[in-house]
C-alpha cells in the first residue's frame, strides 16, 4: 500500500469496533470485564458491548445471523493498546487468573508485547507500542515495513 496521498491517509484513523464470535459469553465477559479491566456498555439478547478505551469497542457476539450477513470467523490475533507502565501489571493480573502469558516480549524498537488466549481461545496482543517513546513519535509510520 505504498504510494498513500497524505490527504487519504487520515480518512480511516483507527478501529472503532472488533467484534468476536464467543459460545460462552458469561465466560468471554467475565474474562474481559474482570481480568482484562474493560468497562460493559451494553448486554443484549446475543451480544454485549465493552470500551475499548475511549472510541473503540468490542464486541462477544453469540453466535447465529446478525444484521448485514456477518457472521463468524477465525482470525489471527487482535492487540490491545497497553501503557508501557502497565504492561507488566496486566501480565501479572492474567498469570494470577490462571492465564497462561507470553512474554514481555521486547521488540528492536523497544516496545513490548504480552500474547494470551482469552476464553474462546482467541489470541491477544497487549502491545505497549503507541505509549513508547518510538511509536507514540512515530506513529504507524514506524510499523513500515
Amino acid at each position: 500500500m505504498s504510494g498513500l496521498r497524505p490527504q487519504a491517509a487520515h480518512v480511516v484513523d483507527a478501529i472503532a469496533e472488533l467484534t468476536l464470535q464467543v459460545h460462552d459469553r458469561e465466560a468471554a465477559e467475565r474474562f474481559y470485564l474482570e481480568v482484562i479491566g474493560l468497562q460493559l456498555l451494553a448486554r443484549e439478547d446475543d451480544r454485549t458491548w465493552l470500551a475499548l478505551g475511549e472510541r473503540a469497542r468490542l464486541g462477544l457476539w453469540l453466535p447465529g445471523p446478525k444484521e448485514q450477513g456477518d457472521r463468524g470467523g477465525i482470525h489471527v490475533h487482535f492487540a490491545l493498546s497497553v501503557a508501557a507502565s502497565e504492561l507488566d501489571a496486566l501480565a501479572q493480573r492474567l498469570r494470577d487468573a490462571g492465564v497462561e502469558v507470553e512474554g514481555p516480549v521486547m521488540h528492536d524498537g523497544g516496545d513490548r508485547s504480552i500474547y494470551f488466549e482469552d476464553p474462546e481461545g482467541n489470541v491477544v496482543e497487549g502491545w505497549d507500542y503507541f505509549r513508547t517513546r518510538a511509536g507514540e513519535a512515530l506513529g504507524i509510520d514506524g510499523l513500515k515495513g
